[in-house]
């Protein structure tokens, strides 16, 4: 609570007058020798919330604290400043008969945003306001820019991603989602450090992208003249060590998958993944039931959480069910009794499932769409998915009940996926049968498919014993446990498109008009194939009745589970969101959509892919230059407004 307010009313000052005004006492201080940036070091004794915590003990006693001045009020010889530390916020007090006159003249020309160092005393104001009477006040660092403004704050999420830094500043219960992270991270360290695991570290650039399903990013190493991959995954080195007789190991990491973004995808995030010798898919889950549960207990006090709009239930006892089971159950179809191929397909698309192109029609294959298209959505809380067809886990070993299966589970919370275990295959000619699989899947056109591991398959050969292994996504587990619905809001710096072609634009602008010529972008269509033209007539009654919009994209993000399919949530003048599926992931990433004015025909009745209703269609350009397909996606003016009708 505010002591004192000043009753002057001072002018708004525009952003680049502060700038200069503060730029300016920068230049005053330094040409009196008191420049602030030549000091190094100040050695504080207390946090604010030390001083509140022990406050009895410590009230009237000397006290040095530091942090950045984030609001200043009062009038004359007495001022009121609230400091900002690394605990959180406590009051100066600022007197002018307790202090050298000279510092209190200073001191009265601070910015809010400059740090600085505080010698005084704990005490308690006349309202009972825990605080600092200051009797000395070092400038430590000079802020040169303004802190948003005060009521307002920084509220643009684009802009509290790209600037974390002002974002922590302005907005403190932001540090409290990282503050979780650190201490859920610590906590799992503990866990499996106490259950005998040893933490390792393994490549983050590699020959072969292996581990996983999923596109990489690909890098060039100059010295050895090879294209190589950032981790995808940790399994295969970590796996290479179970080989070797380190029977218990974990990794911490960064994984990169070159995907599309979402607020449950970041192209880079963390990953836990665990390998335990002589256990199995089960032991696995013990553990990842085990770390949830303990770290609630011990980081939030309490088993109950708020995710996504639902109530949580983390008490210890998570649900287990096959994934026959759990397509029987919440979508009707009992694969149980289905064995043949074509009918497992034809059961599939009767309530609505359709295969990804480049998936062989097989009974697993069949109900692995079923699950990810019918069920996934409806599991919100803990629940075990276990039993998974072999086609979708090249790396797990085979159910001796029924080969069709692996002993696989995913652990799913909220309709999100949080982590993935198998019994891993350790039979070498089997695990290279189904990398030739997977080899022939991506010359079918998947690119998320495993690559083939020489080195991997001679680990194996020398012989690997039964083992259970496990992967577990730590930005989403810290999700789950700050409530957070965006994967940004739990990475510090999360990945983010960059705004060069602004600075670019803003370059040009700037230019002199002498400045080099714009030269007319010369495009060659020698060798651009155009599909023949329909020589049959439609009837100009039927076209009309064609509805083309102009539509504005809100959001895009890529389909789970699909290579291909971009989903876009669209302003189409009605007020209501409509949702249009695309199969353009090839040519476009989802971020870069968004904000653009496409043009769709809005009349043609819902369609549903993998599991959505798509309604509508996007207008884009086809053709082929040469062998290759290209599609522009058709762009319009932004001035034309969304809903505007095409003639």
């Amino acid at each position: 609570m505010a002591e004192q307010k000043n009753p002057q009313a001072q002018p708004e000052l525009s952003l680049s007058e502060q700038t200069r005004i503060r730029r300016e006492k920068l230049t005053n201080l330094q040409a009196e020798g008191q420049n602030p940036f030549v000091i190094t070091r100040f050695d504080w004794d207390a946090t604010s919330q030390q001083i509140k915590d022990n406050f009895d003990a410590m009230e009237g006693k000397p006290v040095k604290v530091a942090g950045r001045l984030m609001s200043k009020r009062g009038m004359g010889k007495v001022s009121f400043c609230d400091l900002q530390d690394r605990d959180g916020r406590i009051q100066l007090y600022a007197r002018q008969d307790e202090m050298d006159e000279e510092v209190y003249k200073k001191f009265k020309k601070f910015d809010i945003g400059d740090i600085v160092g505080v010698e005084g005393e704990a005490f308690r104001t006349q309202r009972g306001e825990m605080s600092v009477r200051a009797h000395n006040i070092t400038l430590l660092s000079k802020s040169l820019l303004p802190l948003p403004e005060k009521f307002h704050g920084l509220q643009d999420k684009e802009l509290r991603f790209r600037q974390r830094y002002v974002d922590l500043m302005v907005n403190p219960e932001v540090k409290k989602n990282f503050v979780i992270r650190s201490q859920f991270i610590k906590f799992m360290r503990n866990y499996l450090d106490n259950m005998g695991y040893m933490e390792v570290e393994t490549p983050v650039l590699n020959t072969i992208a292996g581990g996983a399903a999923a596109r990489p990013f690909i890098t060039h190493h100059n010295t050895l003249d090879i294209d190589m991959y950032m981790r995808i995954a940790t399994e295969l080195p970590l796996k290479r060590l179970i080989v070797g007789g380190m029977d218990r190991v974990y990794e911490i990491g960064r994984i990169f998958r070159n995907e599309g973004m979402d607020p449950k995808h970041n192209p880079e995030f963390t990953t836990v993944e665990l390998y335990q010798a002589y256990a199995d898919f089960h032991t696995m889950m013990d553990i990842a039931e085990g770390i949830l549960t303990g770290a609630a207990r011990e980081i939030l006090g309490t088993y109950q959480v708020e995710w996504q709009g639902e109530q949580i239930d983390l008490t210890p006892g998570w649900r287990r069910l096959t994934m026959v089971d759990a397509v029987r159950e919440y979508a009707g179809v009992d694969f149980a009794a289905i064995t043949d191929d074509a009918e497992a397909v034809a059961a599939a698309k009767a309530i609505g499932v359709e295969l990804a192109d480049a998936a062989e029609k097989t009974w697993g294959n069949a109900l692995y769409a079923c699950f990810d298209q019918k069920v996934e959505e409806k599991l919100v809380q803990p629940t075990f998915i276990t039993m998974y067809p072999v086609e979708v886990s090249p790396l797990t070993k085979r159910s001796p009940e029924d080969p069709r299966l692996t002993e696989r589970f995913e652990l799913f919370i909220c309709r999100s996926e949080l982590a993935n275990a198998y019994s891993e295959l350790n039979d070498p000619i089997d695990q290279r049968l189904r990398f030739e699989k997977q080899v022939e899947q991506r010359e079918r056109g998947d690119e998320e498919t495993e690559m083939m591991d020489e080195d991997f398959l001679t680990a194996m050969e020398y012989g690997m014993p039964p083992t259970g292994g496990m992967g577990m996504g730590i930005d989403r587990c810290v999700m789950l446990l700050t409530g957070s619905t965006s994967i940004r809001d739990v990475i510090l710096f999360p990945t983010m498109k960059p705004l060069d072609s602004d600075k670019k634009i803003e370059k040009a602008a700037a230019a002199p008009v002498e400045a080099a010529p714009v030269v007319e972008e010369k495009i060659d269509f020698s060798n651009v194939v155009i599909e023949p033209l329909f020589e049959e007539f439609v009837d100009f009654e039927t076209f009309s009745k064609s509805d083309f919009r102009a539509v504005k994209v809100l959001e895009c993000e890529a389909v789970p589970k699909s290579k291909k399919l971009l989903k876009f949530t669209l302003d189409d003048g009605t007020g209501v969101n409509r949702t249009i599926l695309s199969g353009i992931h090839a040519f476009y990433e989802p971020e870069e959509l968004v904000g653009k004015t496409l043009i769709a025909i809005t009349n043609l009745p819902p369609r549903p892919m993998m599991g959505i209703e798509s309604c509508g269609m996007l207008l884009s350009a086809i053709n082929k230059r040469g062998d290759e397909e290209e599609l522009h996606l058709l762009m319009v003016d932004n001035h034309i407004p969304a809903g505007a009708k095409l003639y």
